[in-house]
């Protein structure tokens, strides 16, 4: 019987690879994970698709804690994964840049 490894933090690459106040889709484990670089450099990840209409939340409009979904300008706390219209709410992930490197851990989902 073969069995399945579920990784819970996993190496993304370079930290380099997400421009400052922009995000970049990764899939990890079967899931599309958005992960954002804000202009002050704090790291964020969440899911990536917007449970209003699924969009994709790494191509929106990334600042002061929030994304902004691209589709219908719905706002999503990135620390909480909450909405503030609502309530929808995203799942929210660990991620920090160590030696230069993007790690995320999906060990246990935050919000």
């Amino acid at each position: 019987m073969a069995e399945t490894l579920t990784l819970t933090r996993i190496n993304l690459g370079s930290a380099a690879a997400i421009p400052v106040g922009q995000g970049r889709c990764y899939i990890v484990n079967g899931q599309e994970i958005a992960v954002f670089r804000q202009r002050d450099g704090r790291m964020f990840a969440c899911e990536n698709r917007c449970p209003h209409r699924g969009g994709p939340l790494s191509e929106g409009i990334v600042g002061g804690g929030r994304v902004i979904c691209p589709l219908h300008a719905r706002q999503f706390d990135l620390q909480t994964g909450a909405s503030g219209e609502g309530h929808e709410c995203v799942d929210v992930h660990h991620v920090e840049a160590t030696d230069g490197n993007l790690v995320l851990d999906l060990e246990g989902v935050l919000a």
